[in-house]
């Protein structure tokens, strides 16, 4: 009987021992993939703002004069745009998420779409419904309004891209709110505004201060729609983004480098906000 049971221990033991073995392989591949990819995603930042930093000191006081008015008319717009997701955003949201009709779906999917639409293409959508000779752009010159290549253009290209960002997470914010509180709180009396104002909106902020955060980041990081509906003019419609391809297009790749800098930690500071923002949400649903 012993002689039968040594060698199936024995066997057992060499399988997990090979098993042990797979697996610390395995593992050693996994992060040996992973270190790769950081690697490759840190090494270009790093070099750029390494390069940045360097070449701030020498900066022109015509470079200092460009990146304030370029970071000024972003965080104008950006800010502007974001005001105009929130009021028309929000109540889509809540439409969405609270009410059935017909073609729900359909809006849905046109919320969402900007999300995977090529900017360019966003842009000249823009144009040819708002520009001098689009759609409405027609009615709106006999007006006196113009629209394209202002900073009002600006504004509409940012909303264009960045809204949906915010509709998908005020969304996901207003599903973690349980319809029957809501109907209790009417029940005691409470009317629709008030259920919203301290019952929903309290309980979904969380997901809705993290799609205010990633649509001021996506707006302010705007580019494709931006120059092709709204031009590329210093102090009128030029951003960040665009003073940094047009100062690298002009052969000035010190103010470039800059501009990359400041625009690089600006996007750091709204992730992370963002991150912040998510860890409350879920310690709230905790």
């Amino acid at each position: 009987m012993p002689d039968l049971v040594t060698p199936t221990t024995s066997a057992r033991s060499s399988s997990r021992r090979a098993g042990h073995d797979a697996s610390r392989g395995l593992g050693v591949a996994v992060f040996i993939a992973a270190g790769l990819l950081v690697l490759f995603l840190a090494l270009p930042l790093g070099a750029m703002s390494w390069r940045a930093i360097q070449e701030s000191r020498g900066l022109t006081p015509e470079g200092r004069d460009l990146l304030w008015q370029a970071l000024t008319l972003s965080l104008t717009t950006s800010l502007a745009s974001l005001a105009i997701i929130t009021l028309l955003g929000t109540p889509l949201a809540w439409l969405l998420v609270r009410r059935r009709f017909r073609g729900a779906r359909l809006v849905d999917t046109l919320v969402d779409l900007p999300i995977v639409l090529p900017p360019a293409v966003a842009g000249i959508a823009l144009l040819m419904a708002f520009g001098r000779q689009g759609v409405f752009g027609q009615w709106l010159d006999q007006l006196g309004i113009t629209v394209g290549f202002t900073t009002t253009a600006v504004v509409m290209a940012q909303v264009f891209v960045a809204a949906p960002f915010y509709v998908r997470s005020a969304k996901t914010g207003l599903l973690s709110v349980s319809p029957e509180t809501e109907e209790a709180a009417m029940v005691d009396g409470a009317t629709g505004w008030m259920v919203f104002r301290d019952i929903t909106l309290p309980l979904a902020l969380p997901g809705i201060a993290a799609g205010l955060v990633l649509a001021w980041a996506r707006a302010l990081g705007e580019f494709g729609a931006t120059i092709m509906f709204a031009g590329n003019f210093p102090g009128i419609t030029q951003t960040m983004p665009l003073a940094i391809y047009g100062r690298f297009s002009a052969g000035d790749l010190q103010s470039a480098l800059v501009l990359s800098l400041v625009l690089l930690v600006t996007s750091l500071a709204i992730l992370l906000t963002a991150r912040t923002v998510s860890s409350r949400s879920e310690d709230t649903d905790g």
